[in-house]
């Protein structure tokens, strides 16, 4: 009779044996699991890539010159000129385009019926030209330099100023033929701004 009670001891050994390796090998996938997280998962850390860390040449210290140089770039100013010198050559080919197109350039108003020469048609396209690009230079200007204004007084960077510098550009410009035309000056110039902000952003 002491025969089966060792057999039965026996399996239950093997029985636990069996179970304990399956334990070992259901913890495997745990923890390579918890070894990916660390790696590439939620609880990787993440270490800032310092140039100098990682054998590429550090970025060299920028002198007064530069920052002196950068500071003007980014001035009001500076800024005010571009959009200005922008502006009137926008201007002076939008002016001799709309006066390529239009029929009645050189015409003498005097005589009407006298067809005008090369030379008056090439003088009347350089002198609307020269209006368009004086009209859009000072646009430009004022328009540029006051969103910079509007902008380092607010400190931030948004459609807002865009629209502010709209209205006032406008308003200041048709303030000279009046107040209605200075509120609709405004709000034209206003929409317009915040139609283009929109778009571009």
């Amino acid at each position: 009779m002491a025969a089966p009670a060792k057999s039965t001891d026996a399996s239950i050994s093997v029985t636990t044996g069996q179970s304990a390796t399956v334990s070992a090998v259901e913890d495997v996938p745990i923890q390579y699991s918890l070894i990916l997280d660390h790696l590439i998962g939620d609880k990787r850390q993440i270490k800032d890539l310092n140039p100098t860390v990682m054998g590429a040449l550090p970025s060299p210290q920028k002198t007064k010159e530069q920052k002196m140089i950068e500071s003007g770039m980014e001035s009001c100013a500076f800024k005010s000129l571009i959009a200005c010198v922008g502006g009137f050559v926008l201007g002076g080919a939008f002016g001799v385009f709309t006066a390529g197109i239009d029929t009645n350039v050189g015409i003498d108003p005097k005589d009407p019926l006298r067809t005008p020469t090369a030379r008056e048609v090439l003088r009347d396209m350089g002198q609307r030209g020269m209006s368009y690009a004086k009209n859009f230079a000072i646009v430009g200007a004022m328009f540029s330099c006051t969103e910079c204004l509007i902008e380092s007084h607010r400190g931030k960077s948004d459609w807002k100023n865009a629209v502010y510098s709209g209205c006032i550009t406008g308003g200041a410009i048709g303030f000279r033929a009046g107040l209605k035309a200075g509120v609709l000056g405004c709000g034209g110039f206003a929409a317009f701004s915040a139609a283009i902000e929109y778009y571009l952003r």
